[in-house]
């Protein structure tokens, strides 16, 4: 079942079980997830693959996280375990994201590979990194560690 799919699947039962929360934040991807396709529509009918779903979904869970870092700073500790909420529901349709070992070893791979010694060659290993690790791993993640690992 692709990941559209199951939203679709976890729509209906929410729904139907009367769980507004987790039916107003599938609801929302589900209009994200329409108006990508409708963004790639060219003519035709467009179908997102995988991988552009998952971008949808990943800069959705980005959303949330950011808000509920502006709330914890602005004391709404309401506010944030609502975004809390919302973001638990978005991860459990993404894939398995790398944990920061994983990621430092795929760093330090390319680091070597690209010969790269200095921060100034930040730019080039992060440009290789993102397109080998995108939808696999938090880009803040890639960057503070490409940034410690030059640094060294």
């Amino acid at each position: 079942m692709s990941i559209k799919e199951a939203i679709l699947e976890d729509l209906k039962t929410s729904m139907k079980a009367k769980d507004t929360g987790t039916t107003m934040v599938l609801r929302s991807l589900k209009a994200k997830i329409l108006e990508k396709e409708i963004a790639e529509r060219s003519g035709g009918e467009s179908v997102l693959s995988e991988e552009q779903i998952i971008e949808v979904l990943m800069k959705a869970a980005k959303q949330r996280k950011e808000s509920i870092d502006q709330f914890e700073a602005g004391d709404r500790p309401d506010l944030a375990d609502k975004e809390k909420r919302e973001l638990e529901i978005i991860e459990k349709y993404l894939p398995k994201m790398m944990d920061e070992d994983e990621v430092r070893t795929i760093v330090k791979e390319q680091i070597e590979k690209m010969g790269a010694s200095t921060i100034a060659d930040m730019g080039k290993v992060m440009g290789a990194l993102m397109g080998r690790l995108k939808g696999k791993a938090d880009g803040a993640l890639i960057s503070s560690v490409v940034k410690d690992e030059l640094s060294n």
